[in-house]
């Protein structure tokens, strides 16, 4: 079986000889009341490791690793403001998301873990096999070192399906990737207290509930390839599973996934759509002391905007009693509110196509990368201004039930970020949708959507998060 193939018949495969779905979410919550969890917002010149340098006013740790809070000054051609300058994330080094799977009866498992992050919003959420910044597994923190990290490090006799760089929130991190891994290991394992094989429909359905999955789960799956097949697609799909013709939704992401030569535009026209706005807008970011940003407020607990808009940084006293390290300080992200991530699918020659949008975030590493339809994080998206000014906005908010496909409530990252979470959802267009878009708007397959997951810094987190959602069962 290829990989492809191994990866489908996953992503169709509900029953679990190990656990049910149900006692997988059990199994959260258990692990909920059984780990200690204490989180206190407390004054920066109590968050001990970390202080504010004198000449910058960045926020760094001592050991001049982990990240830092600096600030920025941002000039650009695109939207209705052209310059701004605003605290970042910088965190230059590159992380481990990973995922250990192996064959058990000819299906593919995935061995998730779970995890507290400090700023979760529940505490506990599924995530891959090892998520852990090169601070966390070279032991800076002094503490152990994360589980199976001796896999992903010596791959000799494992296979590697997947391995991409992939971008984190363009607005809060300044040019941050972190490599996206899928190992599959033939010999046995220890299975730890934390952790649970699992397949990928399971994930599938777990992300279909309110923050059961975390942002690192989702972005590293939402790279997987299922294949490409075209005039046997129906018959294919009918084999592997025969009542998923049923589901009408279903089969047809399904067939926009797997069908890589109907579509209204070509890759190449894609490409040339992308490149053109490349060469359009520019986007210049000089690095400035965090002290000389405009606009924003520094007091003993907070940074945050005068105007109580886009998000503040505080800091955090943290005891988690499952961590390799049990008690830290660090600084957090809190946004100001909800945010919104929205995909539109039209049916266009048959096959399910997505509204993508071109979209420049501050941090991205190349102007511009592929975002949802709509895509509200850092504004007060009810409010007339922008109902009236961001394109598609209106009729994500006023689609009915029927229109609906997918519609949950999922957590950014908490390691970085305090309790964010963006109601995300796919929205099926109506007949009398307008297929003519935006300059900066173009249809797109989920095939081909694909296709451009693979290399780096095409598809931002907000989309590859959506991506990852759409279950073909």
């Amino acid at each position: 079986m290829s990989k492809t193939e191994s990866f489908l018949l996953s992503s169709l495969t509900d029953e679990n000889k190990f656990n049910t779905t149900q006692e997988l979410i059990e199994w959260v919550e258990s692990r909920n009341r059984e780990i200690s969890v204490k989180l206190e917002k407390i004054a920066f010149n109590k968050m001990s490791g970390w202080y504010f340098d004198n000449k910058t006013g960045n926020l760094k740790h001592k050991s001049g690793q982990f990240f830092s809070i600096e600030g920025i000054r941002v000039n650009t051609n695109w939207g209705e403001t052209n310059t701004w300058s605003q605290p970042i994330i910088n965190q230059p080094e590159i992380g481990f998301l990973g995922f250990i799977t192996k064959e058990f009866n000819g299906i593919l498992y995935f061995l998730i873990q779970a995890k507290i992050e400090p700023g979760n919003v529940n505490n506990v959420q599924l995530s891959p096999t090892l998520q852990a910044t090169k601070s966390n597994y070279t032991q800076v923190h002094k503490g152990k070192k994360p589980a199976y990290l001796e896999y992903f490090q010596d791959r000799i006799n494992n296979e590697v399906l997947l391995d991409q760089l992939q971008s984190e929130q363009g607005a809060r991190f300044l040019k941050k990737r972190n490599r996206n891994i899928i190992i599959k290991v033939n010999s046995d394992l220890p299975v730890y207290e934390d952790f649970k094989w699992v397949t990928l429909k399971q994930i599938k359905d777990l992300i279909g509930m309110d923050n059961k999955v975390n942002m690192d789960t989702r972005t590293v799956i939402s790279g997987i390839p299922f294949g490409n097949y075209k005039s046997e697609i129906i018959n294919f799909y009918k084999t592997i599973e025969g009542d998923l013709h049923k589901n009408n939704v279903s089969s047809k992401m399904l067939a926009s996934e797997l069908d890589n030569e109907t579509s209204l535009n070509s890759i190449d026209d894609i490409i040339s759509w992308f490149t053109e706005l490349k060469t359009r807008f520019e986007l210049n970011i000089e690095s400035i002391p965090l002290n000389s940003v405009d606009n924003w407020i520094k007091t003993d607990y907070d940074i945050r905007h005068e105007e109580g808009k886009f998000f503040k940084v505080i800091g955090v006293n943290v005891s988690i009693s499952n961590r390799e390290v049990v008690n830290w300080h660090q600084p957090l992200i809190e946004p100001a509110q909800k945010g919104l991530c929205a995909f539109i699918v039209k049916e266009i020659k048959g096959v399910y196509h997505f509204l993508v949008q071109a979209k420049l975030e501050c941090g991205n590493f190349d102007t511009l990368e592929m975002a949802p339809t709509v895509q509200c994080l850092t504004g007060n998206y009810l409010n007339e201004g922008s109902l009236s000014n961001l394109p598609f906005l209106n009729y994500v908010l006023s689609s009915t039930k029927h229109q609906i496909i997918f519609d949950t409530l999922q957590s950014e990252e908490g390691g970085r970020f305090y309790r964010e979470q963006n109601r995300n959802l796919i929205i099926l267009a109506q007949d009398d949708f307008d297929q003519n878009v935006p300059d900066n708007y173009i249809w797109m397959t989920l095939n081909q959507i694909k296709s451009f997951i693979k290399f780096n810094n095409y598809l931002n987190i907000q989309a590859r998060s959506l991506i990852a959602a759409i279950s073909f069962k």
